[in-house]
């Protein structure tokens, strides 16, 4: 709940003039702010997801992300101006955590059926976007009435109360997510540390592993204060824009790395190199949709805020007694995750119901769904866009229309991009590529605040041409994705014969 609950505040509340309490940013440094912090959110799911991988294991990790998302909220409550960006990195490290390690465990459930892995993580998926749905409505009226810094103090008591419901589960889960001193430290550099840190304890590996994480939160926590102090001091300056710019590079450049080394130096089978490759091809893909379809945060929610007919008669309701009441921006954020959660059963019946009856589509064909679905949304909002153009303040049905069609493109790819990583993934690399998985989403997200950056409320004449030209983009990959089915499905059943086989002898 929290994170989009914040989400859904961000660019409103730095665009907005300090004497009403934002913090007075320009259209194109707010946007490129805002794809700053939510790629950062998923650029640090791969280390994240190594670090569940590797040595606390996934449930650990998951704990000590919410914590540091919480601090991270309650730190943006802090009417001070200089704790914005550490407040912000504190979200981004722990998302970093939360994000690869939760979706790992959650594939550690089921077993190799598609259509049941499949569903499964549609209905995950389901379960986010409740919260997605109600974290918008609280903190965007919570900041409507008691100023923004309020709203964001909502999203860090929403994540609180989200630690404890996983504290109160966390039995149903079995051995999942768990690892132990030894296999965390296996192959790693500190693992002769480990071994003497386990000696030094005796026989009580779990007194053993206790020491562990208290003392890599300690070095996480001190890394952490060290940074929020020097950037409060001021001493940290960045140009919003190029720096998005810089990272969106940096971005393609540490993909492109990881997936050369897992081709080459990881030591993969043929087959696991061809899953390795089809992962790529819908990598490629999914930082296409993201790019598109996080304008929701940024020019989708200007856009509902300077050109939106907001104001809703009550009267007709209440007999004359509430009169007009004007919606805020922030709640047409709900609407997406509303309708994920309306429709992502039906989407998780059809694709149960296709294995049934033998029919499987590639994820492929499911991604290119997803992008046509987006490339539709993309055409209302151009249309939209041309009354806004003539300074018109259009209806909100155009807005609802377009997230209905962007969730129903969000289900076609999201989830079935999660489950296929965790399918095509080589075992010893699971949570690592769910963090390469995210790394697509954070190039998406750069490439959306630069590009909502250029579809300022400002210029709205540009609105129709944008929304037009990215729509196009989307059909046309779609389309390519749709005919390199077969191919891909080729490269997809490889990972499957080596258990086939194994099982028979």
């Amino acid at each position: 709940m929290g994170y989009y609950g914040m989400r859904a505040l961000l660019v409103l509340f730095m665009v907005d003039a300090p004497e009403a309490g934002g913090l007075g940013l320009g259209v194109e440094n707010a946007a490129a702010v805002y794809g700053l912090f939510t790629a950062g959110v998923y650029l640090a799911a791969l280390p994240g997801g190594w670090f569940g991988d590797r040595v606390v294991g996934g449930r650990c990790a998951v704990w000590f992300g919410g914590i540091l998302i919480a601090l991270g909220y309650l730190s943006l409550a802090i009417p001070e101006r200089a704790i914005f960006y550490p407040a912000l990195g504190l979200v981004v490290l722990g998302t970093g955590l939360l994000k690869p390690n939760i979706t790992a465990m959650v594939g550690g459930l089921y077993g190799s059926g598609l259509g049941r892995r499949d569903a499964g993580f549609t209905i995950f998926y389901m379960g986010i976007n409740l919260g997605a749905a109600i974290g918008p409505l609280i903190c965007s009226t919570v900041a409507k009435w008691y100023g923004w810094r309020s709203g964001f103090g909502a999203a860090g008591l929403g994540m609180l109360v989200g630690l404890i419901q996983y504290g109160l589960t966390n039995h149903l889960l079995g051995n999942v997510g768990r690892k132990t001193l030894d296999s965390a430290s296996g192959g790693v550099w500190w693992a002769p540390l480990l071994r003497s840190a386990k000696a030094a304890l005796g026989s009580d590996c779990r007194g053993g592993k206790r020491w562990l994480r208290a003392v890599l939160l300690l070095l996480a926590v001190v890394v952490i204060a060290d940074l929020c102090c020097v950037a409060a001091r001021g001493a940290i300056r960045i140009d919003p824009v190029m720096a998005a710019g810089s990272a969106a590079t940096v971005i393609i450049a540490v993909g492109a790395l990881y997936f050369g080394c897992a081709f080459f130096l990881m030591g993969l089978t043929r087959a696991e190199r061809r899953c390795v490759l089809a992962i790529l091809v819908l990598f490629v893909a999914s930082a296409v949709f993201w790019a598109g379809f996080e304008q929701a945060g940024s020019s989708f929610n200007l856009f509902a805020q300077k050109h939106t007919d907001r104001v809703a008669d009550l009267s007709w309701i209440s007999g004359g007694k509430l009169g007009f009441f004007e919606i805020p921006a922030g709640w047409f954020q709900s609407l997406g995750a509303i309708f994920v959660i309306l429709f992502a059963p039906v989407v998780a019946w059809v694709w149960t119901v296709l294995e049934r009856r033998r029919i499987e589509l590639d994820a492929s064909v499911k991604f290119g769904c997803g992008l046509i679905l987006l490339a539709a949304g993309f055409a209302v909002m151009a249309a939209a866009s041309r009354g806004a153009a003539r300074g018109e303040s259009v209806s909100p049905l155009w807005l609802v229309f377009t997230y209905m069609l962007h969730s129903l493109g969000e289900l076609c790819l999201s989830p079935v991009g999660l489950s296929s990583v965790t399918r095509l993934s080589p075992g010893k690399l699971v949570g690592q590529m769910v963090g390469v998985w995210f790394l697509a989403t954070s190039l998406g997200n750069v490439l959306a605040g630069l590009i909502a950056g250029q579809l300022k409320a400002e210029t709205a004449e540009r609105m129709p041409q944008g929304y037009l030209a990215i729509g196009l983009v989307a059909l046309c990959v779609g389309c390519v994705l749709a005919l390199m089915a077969r191919p891909l499905s080729r490269l997809s059943a490889k990972q499957a014969r080596p258990e086939a086989a194994s099982e028979g002898g």
